[in-house]
């Protein structure tokens, strides 16, 4: 586990350099990274969802390409158009930016329903169709998309299949004042996006993501994953639970949490770590329990302190 816990801190704090006071978010989006899922950045304009992306593409010296997603996009400028070429008398495939390495989709929630749809294929099978044929998308492909909450003007909600997705959900909020000050002091002469450099090739972090896949989950883990997530299902309060992909991103996200930190085995500290994170998403609040302002995050948390923990009594915190 050397390997994955190496790449983990260089590129955390690498990323750390440019997104000041928030090393817990850049240790979310790299472990989304190291299992190969998708990350969603969820906040208000301004706090630096978008230099966070540009700083991990940056890290890992990975091809980028950034989508600003805007109402009158169409889902060919996402995936690439056949444009006939009149001198050899052939249809030729123009690809889009979605055919690279990091993908920053920015603002996702600006772009129609059928726009944001275009990512789907891609996201789930790492390939694109256009026209009857297929293209494979290359390794490592991750999408990193923004978006501003849904009570700001101009957004469309995420359909629920969109949002199942992305393995993670991050939250940046606001820096402290002090750490608003040394974001002021950093950026006074240059942004330090411009001097960061790569300091993980592609090919170890393909390897670390291989490795992860090798940390041991027991299975009381494995039972306690899925317990958590069949009571998302039965929750008064919930319309739709989480689906059994969120299981998935929930395990594979234990498995690089604990890889990142050195070990070759999940405990449930792993698990609660990142529950809110993988799960709250993918859950739909009901419509009496919207009208009494419970969100999913404080579902999953309840959820928590009810479903007993492997080796531990109901009701004892792990």
């Amino acid at each position: 586990m050397n390997i994955v816990q190496s790449v983990a801190e260089r590129i955390i704090d690498n990323v750390a350099r440019v997104i000041i006071g928030k090393r817990n978010e850049v240790r979310l989006t790299v472990l989304g990274l190291l299992c190969q899922g998708h990350i969603l950045i969820e906040d208000v304009p301004g706090v630096g969802k978008t230099m966070l992306a540009r700083a991990l593409a940056r890290s890992i010296g990975a091809s980028f390409s950034r989508i600003q997603f805007t109402p009158d996009m169409l889902p060919s400028d996402v995936t690439g158009v056949s444009v006939f070429n009149q001198r050899t008398r052939e249809f030729e495939f123009r690809p889009g930016p979605i055919m690279s390495q990091i993908v920053l989709t920015d603002e996702i929630n600006r772009a129609t329903p059928k726009t944001q749809a275009a990512l789907l294929e891609a996201m789930e099978e790492k390939q694109l169709t256009v026209d009857g044929i297929t293209y494979p998308l290359g390794d490592p492909f991750l999408v990193i998309a923004t978006q501003n909450p849904i009570e700001y003007e101009g957004t469309f909600p995420l359909p629920e299949a969109q949002l199942d997705r992305f393995i993670a959900r991050i939250r940046l909020g606001y820096p402290t004042p002090q750490e608003e000050i040394a974001m002021l002091d950093s950026q006074q002469y240059q942004h330090p996006l411009t001097t960061l450099q790569q300091v993980v090739s592609v090919e170890e972090l393909l390897t670390a993501q291989r490795s992860v896949r090798e940390v041991y989950v027991n299975p009381d883990i494995k039972n306690y994953i899925v317990n958590l997530v069949t009571t998302s299902r039965q929750h008064p309060d919930v319309y739709l639970g989480a689906s059994p992909r969120g299981a998935l991103a929930l395990f594979r996200t234990a498995q690089a949490r604990a890889a990142a930190v050195g070990r070759d085995y999940v405990i449930p500290d792993d698990v609660k770590a990142l529950a809110e994170t993988t799960l709250s998403h993918r859950i739909i609040v009901g419509p009496n329990a919207r009208i009494k302002d419970i969100s999913s995050n404080s579902i999953v948390r309840s959820i928590l302190n009810t479903v007993p923990v492997p080796g531990a009594t109901v009701g004892t915190r792990y």
